[in-house]
This record gives structure tokens, sequence and C-alpha cells, in this order.
């Protein structure tokens, strides 16, 4: 009988545990989990936004070194224009 009653106690324990994680900390770990996976999200977008501004302004320097030359190789060789698309 002792024994039966233990089991039973125990049983309806572990139920009871059972039924207060899935109530109580699973809910409460998945908010923590996703909002923790959400800000670093947030700061990769962060560091992102920065390398593509590097990138951006790396492009423009670049264009400018482009329009430089363009302007050199026109005032030196005016008819290097002509002589690329004749080749395409």
């Amino acid at each position: 009988m002792y024994v039966d009653n233990f089991f039973g106690v125990l049983f309806i324990f572990g139920l009871v545990c059972a039924i207060l994680f899935v109530i109580v900390c699973l809910p409460l770990w998945l908010v923590l989990h996703y909002s923790r996976s959400k800000r670093a999200h947030r700061i990769l977008a962060r560091e992102d936004r920065e390398e593509l501004q590097r990138l951006e302004d790396h492009a423009e320097e670049l264009a400018e070194r482009v329009d430089t030359l363009e302007k050199i190789l026109d005032h030196s060789a005016p008819r290097w224009r002509r002589t690329h698309s004749e080749r395409e």
C-alpha cells in the first residue's frame, strides 16, 4: 500500500512539475531566446550598414579617380574614346 501511494504521489509531483515547466519556464525561455537573437541580428545589421557605408565611400573615391583619368586621357590623347569603342 505504501509503495502504491508513494508512486502515485511521485507521479502527481512529476505531472505538476511538467505543467509548471510548460506554463512558466518554456514561454520565458522562448521570449528571452528570441529577444536575444533579434538583438544579435540588429547588431549585425548595424555592422553591415557601416561596412556598406565604407564601401560606398570607397566607390565614390574610385569614381573620382576614373573621372580624373578620363580627363587626363581626353587632354593627352583626345581620340582614345573612339579607339576604345572601335575595338568593341
